[in-house]
């Protein structure tokens, strides 16, 4: 590290130390040098792009895994830098073109979920019949894909159809690895009655076990991102049906748009979220017809409060 931050600036080098930290090693730090590859760097930036960094936090964790890896070619352990990807910085563009049009990350209704989840069961190998209840599940609950992961029999109430997301399953320094949801604490989520079939299968095709994964790849490991992308054709699929901007984590978004649009309250999305008021607020956001209303109403509200008084001698007693 000395070797590969060298002549750079205090200032400089404090911030690429924290992103080597907090982003770097939990994403990458359990592969093998010669298994850093220009896909693994990539679906880490992408991913926290999908956790909420800002840019000049991705900027600076990539330019010390950049210094890193380059000291590295230097020293003859590696042939090329895989570090050096590009692209990544359209995602705020796409995240900018999202606070002009609100929902164009978000997909728009019940049948284009289907028909997404049907298409990237089609295109996966075996046609397996799991990716596409992976992608339904995410977005009825508003949940992530690491969390989809790892939810487990006893996670489920089928009395109430509620689901109590405990974990998430997250790439760590030896493999995969379960571990507590991104706010640290356990949130409740409801089961929509469109989902309930689905779950109902799930738990019946798990047995007894109360350990036992929901949902798992084809031969029972465990689900990432990065999986469920690359197992699916996921970018071709979405470029075809016409969502060429549609991410995994984007599934979440689309559930929480819908409950926004279903009237759920600020207060009852965010424990379901599991996030700051703040961060919710970007999901409430209202449609074309909801603001025309809105505009009518409020006409409404003041011509009737203009309208001058009736004289006394105008209004007629009824007895």
């Amino acid at each position: 590290m000395s070797l590969a931050l060298r002549g750079l600036e205090p200032k400089t080098t404090d911030p690429y130390l924290a992103g080597w930290r907090l982003r770097v090693v939990p994403s990458l730090g359990h592969l093998p040098l010669a298994m850093v590859s220009n896909g693994a760097v990539d679906r880490s930036v992408y991913g926290w792009i999908a956790d909420g960094c800002s840019r000049s936090t991705v900027k600076n964790s990539l330019a010390v895994l950049v210094r890193v890896m380059e000291q590295a070619r230097r020293d003859g352990l590696i042939q090329s830098n895989p570090a050096r990807v590009k692209g990544w910085q359209s995602e705020y563009h796409k995240a900018e073109d999202e606070l002009d049009d609100p929902r164009c990350l978000a997909l728009p209704d019940w049948t284009a979920l289907t028909t997404l989840a049907d298409a990237l069961v089609a295109r996966s190998h075996g046609g397996f019949a799991g990716w596409g209840e992976v992608v339904v599940f995410a977005a009825c609950t508003a949940a992530r894909i690491g969390e989809v992961s790892g939810v487990r029999v006893r996670d489920i109430d089928p009395v109430n159809w509620i689901w109590t997301v405990r974990r998430q399953t997250t790439p760590s320094p030896g493999g995969l690895a379960d571990k507590r949801t991104k706010g640290k604490t356990a949130r409740r989520v409801p089961l929509i009655e469109e989902v309930r079939p689905l779950v109902a299968q799930r738990l019946l095709a798990a047995g007894q076990d109360p350990n036992a994964r929901l949902f798992t790849g084809p031969r029972g490991g465990r689900i990432t991102t990065a999986v469920l992308r690359d197992a699916t054709c996921w970018d071709e699929v979405v470029t075809g049906l016409g969502y060429e901007h549609l991410r995994r984590h984007d599934l979440r978004h689309t559930g929480l748009t819908w409950m926004a649009d279903a009237g759920v309250p600020l207060h009852v999305l965010r424990k379901i979220a599991g996030h700051g008021a703040l961060t919710t607020q970007r999901y409430l956001h209202p449609d074309l017809r909801s603001i025309t209303e809105a505009g009518r109403s409020l006409s409404t509200h003041l011509s009737v409060a203009a309208a001058p008084p009736k004289p006394p001698g105008m209004v007629r007693r009824v007895l």
